[in-house]
């Protein structure tokens, strides 16, 4: 082989590579933490906050009402989103010790950077990490788990201790004390809620949304200036409106939900930076973007009664419930030229639905028998002619969706009014179910129960339950 055909032949692999990697969309999975399926108005025509962005998205894209967390909370939430596994495949408890994702086990980022693309993880982690080291480094984060570039926190922004971390380096050892924070009149876990502890100079707590939209915006800004060519994945999980409840002066007094409706209006404004980023730099036809939240909010009834805001809408449950309102989330897709605008699917699906999505999108093959994931790729793009996607969600290991049925092992919920609420002493007494069962096809407000008089279905479930159980 001559020099020149050498040249051409490096050349024409270049060329098909970077032309392979400009064909591959975007993709920006925005992920807000404890917001309500009833929120975004585009979800409640009697919502009392406005979201007119996240509504924006509904409005170019496509609309899921049975999407569901595979938990109720925060941490295995995140865990079935980035792995496509079930958290009842994992000891959740051992986020305080380790990264529960292992250190080869195949994630959403992993995915993404074997095909070429640039990924970024920028907000709230709250995996876990192998080890932290304030002034040699930290072990077993994002940058470690196939992301690039990570900025952000390690847990909620009300558990202690308080601070950033850039990659894998704390950008400011948090040596000071803090004290704990509240709010007259409301929860002990509501308002502007954080425990004591300790925290690093400088860090307020009412600076992290804004500096994490900043940095957020920045990171493809520079991309697109640096390698315009190569696709790029942002995985965006925001810390609000999960507490502490702190919305800037232009939010404050906004909405008409109090302090946690405003920081969610401020939360829908994020989505709109990202959205006009976007924008502006001609990136929105090539890029899909998803938005959720991880699990349901910490709205009591006596909020109901202040606010007339219905965070859950008409669903039944808060955060960790095993009703619906903990767990059944807002689902928004927009990819301009393949998913169609203003479009509603009721098709039942779970957030460890990603990983198959994400590998259908960019057309790798993985062993999915592996994972309980199953791509969606047929229904935001329209194309769904099949059938369902899936028979059947698990949630926490404590509850199986069907489209028909919904089986509740135990007691549903009541979780966090029992433990917080202000009228938290109504609660104690009241008894508490052995099983709830619902034919939830008809009963979205989990009103029936048919636990005792349907047993067969009982039965029916729970095999099928346990059959999932032992897979993988």
């Amino acid at each position: 082989m001559t020099f020149r055909t050498l040249t051409l032949a490096i050349f024409l692999l270049v060329f098909m590579s970077c032309s392979k990697d400009s064909s591959l969309p975007n993709i920006v999975f925005i992920f807000a933490d404890d917001m309500g399926y009833g929120d975004p108005g585009c979800y409640n025509p009697d919502s009392k906050i406005l979201t007119p962005n996240i509504d924006r998205l509904a409005e170019n894209g496509m609309r899921f009402t049975n999407a569901h967390a595979p938990a109720a909370w925060c941490t295995p939430s995140r865990y079935g989103l980035l792995t496509g596994k079930y958290p009842m495949r994992i000891d959740i408890r051992q986020a305080g010790k380790n990264c529960l994702i292992e250190a080869e086990q195949l994630n959403l980022a992993s995915l993404l950077k074997s095909k070429g693309y640039y990924t970024a993880c920028i907000g709230k982690w709250h995996l876990g990490f192998d080890s932290v080291n304030y002034n040699e480094g930290i072990v077993g984060g994002p940058v470690d788990r196939g992301f690039d570039y990570f900025f952000g926190i390690p847990v909620s922004l009300d558990i202690q201790p308080y601070y950033y971390i850039e990659n894998d380096r704390c950008v400011e050892a948090p040596p000071l004390p803090i004290e704990a924070s509240n709010t007259d009149g409301v929860s002990i876990v509501q308002g502007a809620f954080w425990r004591k502890g300790l925290v690093a100079p400088g860090f307020k707590h009412e600076d992290v949304l804004p500096d994490l939209t900043r940095k957020a915006v920045q990171v493809i800004n520079e991309h697109h200036q640096e390698n315009k060519n190569q696709p790029f994945f942002l995985y965006f999980p925001l810390p609000g409106p999960h507490t502490p409840w702190l919305p800037i002066d232009d939010f404050k007094g906004k909405s008409q939900a109090g302090m946690y409706g405003d920081f969610v209006m401020q939360v829908d404004y994020t989505v709109g930076e990202i959205l006009n980023t976007l924008d502006k730099l001609k990136l929105t036809e090539n890029t899909i973007v998803f938005f959720s939240s991880d699990n349901g909010p910490v709205w009591f009834d006596e909020d109901i009664d202040k606010y007339d805001h219905q965070s859950v809408y008409f669903l039944k449950g808060i955060k960790s419930d095993m009703w619906e309102g903990g767990h059944r989330m807002p689902f928004i897709v927009q990819w301009p030229g393949n998913t169609p605008e203003q479009s509603t699917s009721k098709e039942l699906i779970c957030f460890t639905d990603m990983l198959a999505t994400f590998a259908d999108i960019t057309d790798t093959e993985i062993d999915l028998s592996a994972y309980d994931s199953h791509s969606i790729l047929p229904v935001i793009t329209g194309n769904n002619g099949s059938g369902p996607i899936r028979k059947e969600v698990i949630i926490d290991n404590k509850a199986i969706i069907t489209d028909e049925w919904k089986l509740i092992i135990g007691h549903g919920g009541d979780n966090f009014n029992r433990a917080y609420s202000l009228s938290k002493e109504r609660f104690m007494n009241l008894p508490r179910n052995e099983g709830e069962l619902y034919k939830i096809a008809i009963d979205s407000t989990e009103s029936n129960n048919l636990y005792t008089s349907e047993p067969e279905v009982v039965k029916e479930l729970k095999e099928r339950f346990e059959e999932i159980k032992r897979q993988r």
